[in-house]
């Protein structure tokens, strides 16, 4: 697995952060439901954004070697007014500038505590980028405004949603489902298949459950099912943002394994 460069996760986060403030300016109503996260209103998952960000703006920048509560974090919340677009965008652009400062004065290497057994400032320098990338998904849909993302950042998002699951089910594996285990048992795999990645992206996945969790690769292998569609798609669809019905996907093989997987899998 290839990583970005620790810079390219930092200006990307620099550029979602204008992004995600940018919606937040578009004169949506703030309160309106988020429909990829009906719990929430769009105010609501812009602070619980923010929030994260200072969360770990907060460990990286004091080297934290285990972690921090929430209640320890200034500002965690976002400003006290309720309904302001302009409170909000201050409080964004702030939040971004400083997580962004303390990863570039760390560097990918500086030893900090990270939930998923990398306890480095990479490690949050890579999640916060997807973090935002996929929240800023759930804001443009909510603002009913186009959304788009940068291929390799894309197939990035991807590589780190397989990590992460995996890591989860081979430290975690109370958190596997019976269903996902009764899957592995029939030795099944899904494809993941990006039909416009540019020339040199490798943009296709095989995933294979097995009982002691799921191993993946990039690559084009036969499989139970296939997921093809725009990449961009594809990483909405699995990271269950977009519904697999939507006429830019396709859906070979059997439907049902890619509906479990979809309802019964995270890292979160």
């Amino acid at each position: 697995m290839t990583l970005l460069a620790h810079d390219r996760y930092c200006d990307e986060i620099a550029d979602q952060m204008v992004r995600l403030r940018a919606v937040v300016t578009s004169g949506t109503d703030l309160s309106a439901t988020v429909p990829t996260c009906p719990d929430w209103s769009l105010e609501q998952l812009v602070r619980h954004t923010g929030g994260a960000l200072r969360w770990v703006e907060l460990l990286v920048r004091t080297r934290a070697r285990e972690d921090i509560g929430e209640e320890r974090v200034p500002s965690i919340g976002g400003p006290k007014a309720q309904g302001d677009p302009a409170a909000l965008d201050a409080w964004l652009a702030e939040t971004g500038e400083a997580v962004v400062a303390a990863l570039r004065e760390a560097g990918p290497d500086t030893k900090v505590w990270g939930w998923a057994g990398d306890g480095d400032a990479r490690f949050w320098a890579r999640r916060m980028t997807h973090e935002i990338t996929v929240h800023r998904a759930d804001a443009a849909l909510t603002a009913g405004l186009p959304y788009d993302v940068a291929p390799e950042v894309a197939a990035d998002a991807l590589d780190e949603w397989l990590y992460l699951v995996q890591w989860v089910q081979r430290n975690l594996p109370h958190r596997v489902s019976d269903e996902l285990r009764a899957a592995a048992h029939a030795g099944r795999s899904i494809h993941l298949h990006a039909t416009d990645a540019p020339a040199g992206l490798d943009a296709e996945w095989l995933v294979g459950l097995t009982e002691a969790g799921i191993v993946w690769r990039r690559g084009h292998e036969r499989a139970t099912v296939a997921l093809r569609g725009p990449l961009t798609s594809v990483l909405l669809a699995f990271y269950r943002r977009l519904p697999l019905e939507s006429p830019e996907l396709e859906v070979l093989g059997e439907r049902e394994l890619l509906d479990l997987w979809l309802a019964r899998t995270s890292f979160g």
